[in-house]
This record gives C-alpha cells, structure tokens and sequence, in this order.
C-alpha cells in the first residue's frame, strides 16, 4: 500500500475520532481539538491525490477510497453539527444528498467505461464545505466578536457550490444519461 492509500485510510480513522471528541462535549476547548482533528483529516484529502499522482501512484483502490473518505468525513461532520444544533438538517440534506447524486452518476458512467473526474466547481464546493465546517466547529472564531454569522453565511455558499457543482455533472454527463 502507497503512502497516498495510507493518508486516505488515515482520513477514515480519523472519523469516529473526530466525531467521539466533538460529540461527547470535551470541556475545555473541546470544540478547538475537533476542529484540529477535522483540519487534520481533511487536509490529507489535498495531499493523498498530490503523492498519487505527483509520484505516479495512482490506484485502483485510491479512485475508490479517496471520494468515499472524503463523504464520510463531510457527512460525519454534517450530521454532528446538526445533532449539535449547530447547521438546520436541511443543509445537512442537500449536502449529502448531492453526494449520492454525483456518486450515483460516477457509477453509472464507470459501467459505461466513462470516467468522471473532479471538476472545478467539485473542487470549490470542497473547500468551501470544508472551511464552512471548521468556522462553525470553531463558533466563528476570530470572527465572533462581530457578532456575524459567518459560518453559516460560509455554510449558505457550500450549499450554493454544492447544489451548482452537481447540476454541472449531470448537464455535462446528460449524453450518458439518455442512453
């Protein structure tokens, strides 16, 4: 197994770690040791794609493992902060339920020997998901003192690329779909 196999199985672990300290309500800057745990995991899905192909590692079992570590670290953190009270359920919906979507679609266009890469739109909804769901877990700090929400005004335009960047993958993919 590759390093960048071992950063994406690393991402994985580190789920349930992430989601045992910030659902268990650590006192005590317990909030700040999730975030780190998420930036931590979340910063290997950059870096394992990076080592893959900067290396010319790419695998079989990276393709897979990379996109599904990438869903269960978003939908853990997505389904927390709404258990938490911390995003509406509905966001949390959208979100995953693009992921089925875009999934679904990879699916059908593997079995048509098509592969679906990332897109850009793809790329942005990630990061954007990504900071949206550090500043929330971090009560919008440094911004707090401003009394602006604004990790759920940065959760408001994940959505927004969320729900943009997968109607871009059906209307590129609709010539595959009719068949």
């Amino acid at each position: 197994m590759n390093l960048a196999n071992k950063l994406t199985l690393a991402r994985i672990f580190l789920v349930p770690i992430f989601m045992l300290i910030l659902l268990t309500r650590i006192p005590l800057y317990g909030d700040y040791l999730a975030a780190l745990v998420f930036i931590i995991a979340a910063s290997t899905d950059g870096l394992d794609g990076y080592i893959a192909r900067s290396r010319k590692q790419v695998t079989n079992l990276g393709k897979f493992m990379d996109p599904l570590a990438d869903k269960l670290l978003i939908s853990a953190a997505l389904i927390s902060l709404v258990e938490l009270d911390l995003i509406k359920a509905w966001v949390a919906i959208v979100i995953i339920s693009r992921e089925f979507a875009v999934s679904g679609l990879r699916a059908i266009a593997a079995g048509e020997g098509v592969i679906i890469a990332a897109s850009k739109l793809g790329k942005y909804k990630t990061v954007s998901q990504i900071v949206a769901i550090v500043v929330i877990l971090l009560h919008d700090f440094p911004f707090s003192a401003w009394q602006i929400p604004i990790g759920q005004i940065l959760l408001y335009i994940a959505v927004i690329f969320t729900i943009v960047s997968g109607v871009d993958y059906f209307i590129k993919a609709r010539r595959l779909l009719k068949k």
